[in-house]
């Protein structure tokens, strides 16, 4: 047992060393890996990296290389930019379409690219007299939804790691538990943040074929699909400025997709067909292999866009989840996991565990990484449904969504951003109402989600 407890206090101390030097937790938990399982579980080294994910490695690059394709050719943007231009002047409607546009975009493997949206949703609120913290609610909602698709990060992680457990969680079951919660999260957010009592406004100044243009310098994080749009609609605002022939020329020549484009749409669109089709079926469609098959044809009609989107391929969160599981793995080679699952047995009924696990894994995941905390508690909590009292997809399920929908906290990245991206005089307004509503979830998703998923499993 003091084996066990050493290597799971390495495994804890890797994650808060990481945090406090600010280097990449996937690199040091790999070596860490290495160095516990060889030294002291007695492992050979071809059977610790036997447990990275290759699986996995396969659906986040696949996904990425796809949706950066997407990216690059300019579909992802003129999507937004119709969605927008069809909202006009109804200000009641805004936030709804930036939750389904944020869907939309971090479903497409990163969730954090759905943080685009924030630039440009948070002055729009101020222009529509909407509450920025009803937008900032809308989007990060969006985010969550959207990061359990099963083509997205969150989900990928969640259900690859269940699956590969033998808990047969149906990724589109994942992807509509988290749609559903994040739904009634914004609903939430429109009684208590006015939203309803915009219902029958309209501007003055509806965009028109205007569409809204910012700066290319703004407080987001990198992520695979942001800088090129801006710098894009950067470029159109200034031809707006110098130039208003030629931008209502450039408006008018943008107004329908180009052939590449409508290719784009159509594999985006058989992509999600084909997934829903082969569930359906009974099948389990290997989504990282047909973003391949679908990308291949992109790049084959657009090389230049398949050569720019090699470069994109998500490999930072490739080696962050990889690293992450190759050390759970020696966890599990060492005992360690299952001991989890007795000490956990000790708290009392399963459902007890259950609401615990799903709050730490809130509470952690408010100030850390969501994709490390669901890469490390996904197969710690294994243990708790190894009993059969609840069933094991109920506990992944709400274990993921209850490390989700905290990330509007301010003290995450996607709170954060929020934050930058209202006016001085706003934030300590906004910093003060996310650090509520993120904080209160910690409680509120525990209790709502086990008590919908878990608790109706367990009788």
């Amino acid at each position: 047992m003091e084996q066990q407890i050493t290597a799971l206090a390495i495994f804890v101390g890797v994650f808060v060393l990481a945090t406090l030097r600010k280097v990449h937790i996937g690199v040091l938990m790999f070596a860490a890996a290495a160095g516990v399982g060889v030294w002291m579980a007695g492992m050979t080294i071809d059977k610790v990296v036997a447990g990275f994910p290759v699986g996995i490695l396969v659906l986040l690059v696949g996904v990425t290389y796809f949706f950066s394709i997407a990216q690059a050719n300019g579909t992802i943007d003129r999507i937004i930019e119709m969605a927008i231009t069809k909202v006009g002047d109804r200000a009641f409607f805004l936030p709804i379409a930036f939750f389904a546009l944020t869907i939309g975009i971090s479903a497409m493997g990163s969730p954090l690219a759905g943080l685009v949206m924030a630039p440009i949703g948070m002055p729009l609120a101020k222009r529509y007299g909407i509450d920025r913290m009803l937008m900032g609610i809308a989007i990060g909602s969006g985010l969550s939804a959207g990061g359990f698709a099963p083509t997205s990060l969150y989900g990928i992680v969640t259900y690859g790691t269940a699956r590969a457990a033998g808990i047969d969680l149906d990724p589109l079951v994942l992807f509509s538990v988290a749609l559903g919660t994040n739904l009634l999260l914004l609903a939430a957010a429109y009684v208590m943040f006015g939203g309803f009592k915009l219902l029958n406004t309209r501007t003055a100044d509806g965009f028109g074929t205007q569409l809204p243009s910012f700066s290319a310098s703004r407080p987001t994080p990198s992520h695979p699909f942001e800088r090129e749009g801006n710098i894009a609609r950067s470029k159109q605002a200034a031809v707006q400025v110098l130039d208003p022939a030629a931008a209502a020329e450039v408006t008018a020549s943008a107004s329908k997709l180009n052939r590449n484009q409508i290719i784009t749409v159509l594999c985006m669109a058989g992509l999600v067909v084909t997934v829903i089709l082969m569930s359906v079926l009974g099948s389990n469609p290997d989504i990282g292999v047909l973003c391949f098959a679908f990308a291949s044809v992109l790049t084959l009609c657009d090389p230049q866009s398949g050569k720019s989107a090699v470069s994109k391929i998500d490999w930072s969160t490739v080696l962050l989840v990889g690293g992450i599981i190759t050390f759970v793995g020696v966890l599990q080679t060492m005992g360690a996991v299952a001991m989890l699952g007795e000490a956990a047995g000790a708290v009392g009924t399963p459902l007890l565990a259950a609401l615990v696990i799903c709050g730490i894994g809130g509470l952690i995941s408010a100030f850390a990484s969501t994709t490390g905390m669901l890469a490390a508690l996904v197969p710690l909590a294994l243990p708790l449904v190894a009993s059969g009292d609840i069933a094991g997809w109920a506990v992944i399920a709400a274990l993921g969504v209850c490390s989700s929908i905290v990330d509007v906290s301010p003290f995450s990245t996607v709170g954060a951003t929020f934050v930058a991206t209202v006016d001085a005089d706003e934030r300590p307004r906004i910093t003060r109402l996310l650090t509520r509503w993120g904080l209160s979830m910690v409680v509120v998703g525990p209790l709502l989600l086990v008590g919908a998923l878990v608790v109706p499993s367990s009788l």
